[in-house]
């Protein structure tokens, strides 16, 4: 039997993985918390500085009508971080190619997907990361938590069926697995011929019900079947996942133990990008996000996974609660930094140097 047919119960009771020091897993900053005017600027620069952060991913600003980034930009961003001492890591890419039907127009959009891959790898930025929305992110209930922050969350609407269809109109599953096929088929190889790895968000949330707003999301109704039939597509290193363990999480049943296996599996893979390392209250169809510390899932035991599959990208906090005090969340973003060097200093400790 492949390993990619593995129920998750199987791999929950696999062998443990050897313990091994990991020193290349990091934490990184991204476009979620930015302070000034942009994410290289001197602020947030000396910002992420304060909180031993030193890789980033950034979103690009000067885009052309039809998606090209723009090498100034990029050139400009490489160099601030180089004399902060930074590394230009990673660039989330815009959603648009997934809302595209098959022609002309979606052909078109791939050439300028795999310059934009080229450009990337010039100035040295060594993942690109994506989320696949044809509908919106879905979020449609607000909790207030400690210190009186406000905490997002989604409950499955119990006349869901009566939303309205985005402007992308009814998508079907066929559809969607076209799009990403075709997808994959031709940027896969691109990515590397360029040395650029490919990492795809989960659709937040996944498991929603087939029809949903007029989609059939890819990541529905078995996350942890869809990510193994995603990375199949095409088999490469280079097709891999920005793994977002609060989205994962949210279709689960119980999250606690059920992303283990997830992590697990990918991490032996080699298909891990980047982490979002976000936590929730709840599971499938009815969760919160809240801080880190407070959430259903384990976050001591993802990190020994990472760890012993040596891991080597960024960690980033994300999705954390609002205050009206802090506007651009720098200091709920400062915690979460603060928080996961710990948690990568614990993991290591258990392991002899």
């Amino acid at each position: 039997m492949k390993r990619r047919h593995f129920s998750a119960s199987l791999l929950a009771a696999a062998a443990p993985l050897p313990a091994r020091r990991n020193t290349v897993m990091h934490v990184g900053g991204d476009y979620h918390s930015v302070a000034g005017p942009e994410i290289t600027s001197r602020e947030n620069l000396e910002y992420n500085l304060r909180y031993g952060v030193r890789h980033l991913t950034a979103q690009i600003r000067q885009r052309s009508p039809e998606g090209a980034w723009d090498a100034a930009e990029l050139a400009r961003m490489r160099d601030n971080c180089d004399r902060a001492g930074f590394v230009f890591e990673a660039i989330r890419m815009e959603p648009d190619y997934i809302t595209m039907p098959p022609g002309p127009a979606r052909d078109r959009m791939l050439d300028t997907i795999a310059a934009n891959i080229q450009k990337a790898s010039r100035i040295g930025v060594k993942v690109i990361t994506y989320h696949w929305t044809v509908i919106p992110i879905r979020r449609n209930s607000k909790t207030t938590g400690r210190g009186n922050v406000t905490y997002a969350g989604f409950r499955l609407e119990d006349r869901w069926q009566d939303l309205p269809p985005t402007k992308s109109g009814r998508v079907t599953s066929s559809d969607y697995w076209e799009r990403i096929s075709y997808f994959l088929e031709k940027t896969v190889p691109v990515a590397r011929q360029f040395d650029v790895k490919l990492a795809c968000h989960p659709y937040d949330p996944p498991g929603l019900p087939f029809g949903y707003q007029g989609a059939d999301n890819w990541d529905s109704p078995s996350i942890f079947e869809a990510i193994k039939r995603y990375e199949a597509i095409v088999e490469s290193p280079y097709n891999g996942f920005q793994l977002c363990l609060g989205t994962v999480a949210e279709g689960l049943r119980n999250p606690r133990t059920e992303i283990l296996p997830i992590v697990r599996y990918l991490g032996e893979r080699g298909k891990i990008h980047q982490i979002h390392m976000r936590n929730i209250r709840g599971g499938l169809h009815n969760f919160e996000e809240v801080f880190p510390d407070e959430g259903v899932m384990d976050f001591l035991e993802i990190m020994r996974i990472l760890r012993d599959t040596q891991f080597a990208g960024s960690i980033c906090p994300d999705h954390m609660p609002h205050h009206a005090d802090d506007p651009r969340n720098l200091q709920s973003f400062a915690f979460g930094y603060g928080y996961l060097k710990a948690l990568i200093q614990a993991v290591n400790s258990e392991v002899p140097a």
